[in-house]
């Protein structure tokens, strides 16, 4: 099973992923863990990412791309992966599809984790509290969550065009949000 899973800061997606993990016996891929890890290894990459966020900018797609490819051609993606926090606009998304058609993976599904924006607030201030995070202030949040809703909307339409999306409610137990993903998840059989 090769999967993305959308969401804005706040759903769910890392708690979800971390189970699916387990669940599907495929690796749970973030994009952050490996920009993170390229550096502390020193990989051409990673050096390259590190020179661009030690002078305050973003990291490319180009660079994130090469990440990406380095990291689904590694034999523990042969199952199927989970892709938590990319692609997070369309031209990620379009590039993440060239990749997996270079790859021959191509993408089952895309999950979005649909969750009020209040409650998200509610979610990342307490989150916030426990770990001491400025950037989980509710104005930083609101301004993270404008951002996030601008940018990723295309990519759910660009999933939802391709017929390969879920919307899923994100609200509820941890077990209620998992057993929606299961459930989108299972092949739906053929009428005949």
């Amino acid at each position: 099973m090769r999967l993305v899973l959308l969401g804005a800061p706040g759903s769910g997606k890392g708690t979800q992923a971390a189970r699916l993990r387990e669940h599907l016996q495929v690796p749970h891929i973030s994009t952050g863990d490996l920009l993170r890890a390229a550096v502390k290894a020193g990989t051409p990459l990673g050096l390259q990412a590190k020179a661009v966020m030690e002078a305050g900018g973003l990291v490319s797609d180009e660079i994130v791309l090469g990440m990406l490819e380095e990291r689904l051609t590694a034999g523990d993606t042969g199952n199927g992966f989970i892709l938590d926090g990319y692609p997070r606009n369309l031209a990620q998304a379009n590039a993440l599809d060239a990749l997996l058609k270079k790859l021959h993976q191509p993408m089952d599904i895309a999950i979005q984790l649909d969750v009020d924006t209040e409650l998200l607030i509610s979610r990342l201030a307490g989150r916030a509290q426990v770990e001491g995070r400025a950037d989980d202030s509710p104005e930083a949040v609101r301004n993270r969550l404008k951002v996030y809703n601008e940018a990723t909307a295309p990519v759910v339409d660009y999933y939802r065009n391709a017929g390969r999306l879920a919307c899923l409610n994100g609200v509820g137990a941890m077990d209620e949000v998992f057993q929606r993903i299961l459930e989108a998840l299972a092949p739906t059989p053929e009428v005949g």
